[in-house]
């Protein structure tokens, strides 16, 4: 009778024990659950916090500033400068604008002037590819087809009270050396705002003389901004103002010369209209 009591014990004994053990093992189990979470997700924090400074520091180079000028960047576009500015604004600007001396506004008036020159010249010359691509594609033909104007052909004079439209496009032919083509042009580009574009063919550049238009868009000051955004483009004629003359009637022996186009038809506009 006590041996069966002794064994009873014993086997009760050893059912507490395994549930001891059970419990023990999940309480393991459930907290290698919950802690191997965190620590995956503060690996990823780190790895993010890598990538982030990475993005930074390539950023900051990209400009070719130095840390504590990265900051005062930042900072000055915490204040009234981010509420009132684009974000497009570039940190150079930033620090520009808001420069503590003449020397530190001219420093980067200079870094500023630079880079627009270089970004500049990048667009003038992906501007001539395009257009060497356009000739090699479609040899002998141009985006304006001079026949088919030949059908449509319009009064070459519009009304003087007649009010310039937002997809208006102007066709400006003019000559890199020419003091009156410059002097119509600086009141074509003041109209910018109120029309599509205006495309630029110069009568006196040939075929591989294209640095003299990169030149020319220089000395001027072409806003990178318009070329980027084809609200203005740089052409080489060859040719086109004739094909033109034929088709609207006019003489092609005047410059600089100003045609309109408005819903693919195409007009001749007088100088005295700008």
């Amino acid at each position: 009778m006590s041996i069966n009591r002794v064994s009873e014990n014993n086997r009760w004994l050893a059912i507490g024990l395994c549930a001891v053990c059970l419990t023990v093992s999940a309480g393991l189990v459930s907290a290698s659950r919950i802690d191997l979470p965190e620590k995956n997700e503060k690996k990823l924090i780190e790895h993010h916090s890598t990538e982030l400074h990475d993005v930074q520091r390539q950023r900051i180079d990209m400009w070719g500033l130095g840390n504590i000028e990265w900051q005062r960047y930042r900072s000055l576009m915490q204040g009234i400068r981010g509420s009132v500015s684009p974000s497009t604004l570039s940190p150079i600007e930033v620090l520009g604008i808001h420069a503590r001396t003449p020397t530190e506004r001219r420093r980067y008036a200079r870094m500023w002037a630079k880079m627009m020159r270089e970004d500049a010249e990048r667009i003038l010359t992906f501007q001539l590819a395009y257009d060497t691509a356009q000739q090699e594609l479609y040899p002998g033909t141009s985006l304006i087809n001079a026949d088919k104007l030949a059908q449509l052909k319009q009064t070459t004079t519009p009304k003087p009270q007649e009010e310039w439209q937002a997809e208006d496009r102007l066709l400006f032919f003019t000559q890199t050396d020419c003091s009156i083509c410059d002097v119509l042009w600086d009141r074509l580009r003041s109209r910018l705002d109120s029309i599509r574009g205006i495309d630029v063919y110069f009568l006196d550049v040939a075929a591989g003389e294209e640095p003299r238009i990169r030149s020319w868009a220089a000395d001027r000051q072409l806003d990178p901004a318009w070329l980027k955004e084809r609200r203005v483009t740089l052409n080489i004629d060859g040719g086109l103002l004739k094909k033109l003359s034929d088709s609207l009637d006019f003489d092609p022996s005047e410059r600089p010369r100003v045609l309109r186009r408005r819903d693919e038809q195409l007009s001749v506009v007088p100088a005295y209209r700008f």
